[in-house]
């Protein structure tokens, strides 16, 4: 399918050329991951194959940011169809509402116990490649169960993270809860890997192995099953077995919205994607000639906030979600809230539907499939628990619950928590143009928008389209920038209401990959200027 995009086209000094290939491409924030996810490639495995393989080395080569506790999503387009895992997890059957509140809790946390919910990464592995898998499971965990035992080098975002990790988990050392995280993360006390430092991590090794053998059956039925309850109720922790060993992995139908010709698609709702397309749908009501203008920025910004607002208040698990999706997705709201768009910036409170820490990495092979695939504990090293002598850091998703009854996505048993990590993925006419994705909590939907606007609006390649400048909508009219955004467009935004922070902290505004297929099934990769990351192809 042709894009209307010149690949030769650099908005921005470029950290990265743009990557091309024919047979296969692997992007991730990783090197090693992506060379692993090519071998495998290379191997005769598909794009499925290569999506696993390398989501499996990320829970080793960057553990700061994902794990074997981690939830995970996938779009898998396969033999032309489009197909959507959710691998998020439900929190425990022995936690709710009332009994936290007996425990005088009124806000969930983001380290502990509490937050905790059911991890579906290995769970999704498993159901991933039983579905559209070619080469044997175990092929696919040799590399990493390789690196865990005899090491790798530290690189230097990963070396970042680690570091700000020490500094967030100081303050829990000594506790019997978080004895696992330090055992397993910080042998040495408080010391986080320095650049080049070589890091081993043997009881990574030995939970893959166990994984492997028994195609992940053993996290939620077996001897990491076992491990998981035994630590939950010597700490004080909700998980039992019998939670782990009801979770299974959910097949979804995607949602998308056509976007000036091309569907953009994101996993549905208990998932944060269906903002993206919230507020592509506002914003599509503009017409834009020029990239980053005030003009533009503006209404990017407005249309962003308002679909966040309404997210955050009335996306949860869609089981539990009173509005129809169809809703959201219609031409009467977005014409509804693009009415609430001025010439400046609005305070956003959430409609009235009655009245009108993370990975991620995309594959593709030279048969045409690809997928867009996503990894999170949440923040860094998630909850802070990890089950001693296993390297299994539990995730911290139920962070994301809500205390109020009246809410949505009100914390209880059995229920999935509104969650931010997003895989997408672009088509045209009812062909694949690829995979996308940006990482990083909040800002992900937001990611989402500008990498699509950047691609769809103003004709970037994909590097391009990741190398530039981004934003974030934090709350209210507050609005972080990263520094290359001209002082003059700055300064204009301030004038029309936006309470504008230059944040030069590069992590805030998260880490994408793009795979684009042109019509001659040529491929096209980016990677994250603002991470380690790498696209290997052949």
């Amino acid at each position: 399918m042709k894009l209307d995009l010149d690949i030769t086209n650099y908005a921005y000094p470029s950290r990265r050329e743009i990557i091309l290939g024919k047979k296969g491409m692997v992007c991730t924030s990783q090197s090693t991951a992506a060379q692993i996810g090519l071998d495998i490639l290379r191997q005769g495995g598909n794009a499925v194959d290569a999506a696993i393989a390398t989501g499996i080395a990320m829970t080793v080569l960057e553990p700061t940011s994902n794990g074997l506790g981690s939830d995970m999503f996938a779009l898998v387009w396969m033999n032309n169809s489009l197909y959507g895992l959710n691998g998020s997890g439900y929190a425990p059957s022995g936690i709710s509402r009332s009994v936290l509140n007996k425990r005088g809790v009124t806000k969930i946390p983001d380290r502990g116990w509490i937050p905790v919910t059911i991890p579906g990464a290995p769970a999704a592995w498993a159901e991933l490649h039983r579905r559209f898998g070619r080469l044997s499971f175990k092929k696919l965990f040799e590399p990493t169960i390789q690196y865990a035992r005899e090491g790798y080098a530290a690189t230097p975002t990963l070396s970042q993270m680690w570091t700000k990790a020490a500094t967030t988990f100081a303050p829990f050392y000594g506790k019997k809860e978080f004895s696992g995280l330090f055992q397993t993360f910080f042998p040495q006390g408080n010391h986080a890997p320095q650049i080049g430092e070589i890091i081993t991590l043997k009881d990574h090794a030995k939970t893959l192995q166990l994984l492997a053998e028994s195609n992940c059956t053993d996290f939620y039925h077996g001897e990491i099953a076992d491990a998981i309850d035994a630590f939950s109720q010597k700490t004080g922790g909700y998980i039992r077995k019998e939670d782990l060993f009801a979770y299974k992995p959910e097949w979804v139908t995607p949602i998308h919205t056509n976007y000036r010709g091309y569907d953009v698609w994101e996993i549905p709702p208990n998932g944060h994607g269906l903002v993206a397309l919230m507020a592509l749908n506002i914003v599509s009501g503009y017409t834009f000639n020029r990239h980053n203008t005030a003009d533009s920025l503006h209404h990017q910004i407005e249309s962003m906030k308002l679909a966040f607002i309404d997210g955050k208040k009335y996306i949860a698990d869609a089981r539990f979600m009173k509005t129809d999706m169809a809703y959201w997705l219609s031409e009467n709201y977005a014409s509804h809230r693009r009415s609430l768009i001025g010439e400046t910036a609005i305070m956003p409170t959430p409609s009235d539907p009655d009245c009108g820490g993370t990975i991620y990495l995309c594959t593709a092979d030279g048969e045409g499939n690809m997928v867009s695939f996503i990894q999170s504990n949440f923040k860094g090293f998630g909850s802070g628990i990890v089950i001693p002598g296993y390297g299994i850091a539990l995730n911290d998703r139920g962070n994301n619950f809500s205390m109020d009854e009246n809410n949505d996505n009100c914390i209880m048993p059995l229920k999935k928590p509104y969650h931010t990590i997003i895989p997408g993925f672009l088509t045209k006419n009812g062909s694949a143009i690829g995979p996308f994705g940006v990482m990083g909590g909040f800002m992900q939907p937001q990611g989402h928008m500008q990498v699509i606007m950047n691609t769809i609006d103003f004709h970037m390649n994909p590097q391009s389209a990741l190398d530039a400048p981004r934003w974030q909508w934090i709350g209210g009219k507050q609005i972080e920038m990263e520094p290359g955004f001209p002082d003059n467009i700055i300064t204009v935004l301030r004038e029309k209401g936006h309470d504008i922070i230059i944040n030069p902290d590069l992590n805030a505004y998260g880490r994408g990959q793009i795979i684009w297929r042109n019509e001659e099934g040529v491929l096209m990769g980016g990677t994250e200027p603002r991470a380690d990351g790498v696209v290997a192809a052949w």
